[in-house]
């Protein structure tokens, strides 16, 4: 297959130039002050598209931010990928921890990737990783090699929990029809391993509200007769894990399933340091429940933790006040069998029954999504697995991953197909943090290596007709 590494060899500045032209837009959904550059990356992606020669383009609104949908069908009686990513991006805050600035990327070598990453918000998650996509059809377009079908669906509310596209994907079952859904939102142990995520957790995340006073009140004059909100926040906060660091909550882990020793014996396999791990993130030990390895904690364990938590004065100086209230934002990430409305039900009821008279408590959800498991018996992994065996050299290791894609679990009870997590990016690639970036390599590594996975799709569907 020359002719890939061919085409990605004589347009790879001009596709490095175009994925940074895209990364210059700040689509940041979660704030609505950015309304207009979220449209406009919409549009952009859009003419992406197009020039790489796909049909039907379409910007479909929905109540929130619209979904670009597109397609090249080629012979109704060949198979069809649908490939699913977002062009929204997470906020950048703090600002002043990024080291140049989050929409103005700039290409810097790192140990992770000696050949050079893009520094951006949205480089790796999912800007960098969906234009892989975008790439690789353009190529198999150029070269007259595309396989079978592909349709595009590429939405701009990810970041904030996919509120729309259930009902788009709900309304357009016949649109989406297809025999696999190909997603690039996910990593790779290291570029010397690749893996492919065959397991993703659910997510249920909240805010809750602890009212105390009805006004700030001085420190001195009401301190110690007058419940502190924030105190009474953390103390509701810690309670929640045990010495453990097992979930409080009353039958939180009634549905968790408990893997076999040979199913953890598998985890164990994956290549993985402890020392580096600690390393890399400047840390003296590593942390989490009792009786779990660090793969395990991440993988295949529920988990709580506080996102964001305020209150009271945080400005220069001092202001000695006890605040009115005090709030915080919390994420649980939940694994096969627990499903995100109870487990938002579960901790509703245990935090307002833990709440002190002295204050009063409320709890607001604000999304979720059920956890993912993805075969590695099914044509779409073996497609990919192959792939990655010919652009690595190697078989990649089949992985459980931390994080959430909350719209998977719904793809594959309304259009009745499984996806498969094809993601390139690395760990240490900060998704979420300063200094996001993407590695030049992944990048097109992940070029190269989808239009071997349509091919290997195409012919494997071909073969069991």
């Amino acid at each position: 297959m020359q002719y890939i590494k061919k085409y990605i060899e004589d347009n790879k500045s001009r596709f490095i130039d175009e994925l940074i032209e895209l990364l210059k837009i700040p689509s940041i959904s979660a704030d609505p002050k950015y309304k207009n550059d979220v449209l406009d990356c919409a549009d952009s992606v859009a003419n992406f598209l197009v020039k790489a020669g796909a049909e039907n383009i379409e910007i479909c609104k929905t109540e929130g931010y619209p979904i670009v949908y597109a397609d090249k069908i080629i012979n109704a009686d060949l198979p069809t990928v649908l490939v699913y990513g977002h062009y929204d991006v997470q906020p950048a805050d703090p600002l002043e921890l990024w080291d140049s600035g989050p929409f103005d990327p700039v290409i810097k070598k790192t140990a992770a990737h000696p050949e050079g990453a893009i520094f951006a918000r949205g480089a790796c998650d999912d800007k960098g990783q969906v234009f892989m996509h975008v790439k690789a059809f353009e190529l198999m377009i150029n070269t007259n090699s595309l396989p079978c079908n592909v349709k595009f669906m590429i939405e701009g509310e990810e970041e904030v929990g996919s509120e729309n596209l259930g009902q788009f994907v709900i309304k357009n079952k016949q649109k989406l029809k297809c025999d696999a859904i190909l997603i690039s939102d996910t990593g790779i142990i290291s570029n010397q391993t690749p893996s492919i995520t065959t397991g993703l957790k659910g997510l249920s995340y909240l805010e809750v509200e602890v009212t105390g006073p009805n006004r700030d009140l001085h420190s001195g004059l009401y301190g110690g007769a007058v419940a502190n909100p924030i105190n009474i926040l953390c103390e509701m906060i810690a309670s929640m894990k045990d010495a453990d660091n097992h979930i409080s909550i009353p039958n939180f882990y009634d549905n968790v399933l408990e893997l076999s020793k040979s199913e953890r014996e598998e985890i164990a396999r994956a290549p993985f340091s402890v020392e580096e791990y600690k390393s890399a993130l400047d840390l003296k030990d590593i942390h989490g429940e009792k009786g779990y390895s660090t793969m395990e904690r991440t993988g295949i364990r529920p988990t709580l933790d506080v996102n964001g938590i305020w209150g009271g004065y945080t400005g220069e100086g001092a202001k000695t006040v006890i605040p009115s209230k005090a709030f915080a934002k919390i994420s649980m990430r939940l694994v096969p069998n627990q499903s995100d409305q109870e487990i938002t039900k579960l901790f509703t009821n245990y935090f307002t029954s833990i709440a002190p008279k002295s204050v009063s408590v409320k709890v607001t959800p604000h999304h979720g999504g059920e956890p993912y498991v993805s075969p590695t018996d099914i044509i779409a992994y073996k497609a990919a697995s192959q792939a990655m065996e010919v652009t690595f050299g190697k078989t990649p290791v089949p992985v459980k991953a931390g994080g959430s894609i909350p719209i998977v679990a719904l793809f594959e009870k309304e259009l009745d197909v499984k996806s498969i997590l094809l993601g390139f990016g690395l760990d240490s690639d900060a998704i979420h943090s300063p200094n996001e970036h993407y590695g030049i390599f992944n990048y097109l590594k992940g070029i190269e290596t989808i239009p071997h996975f349509f091919l290997n799709f195409a012919r494997l569907s071909q073969s069991i007709k």
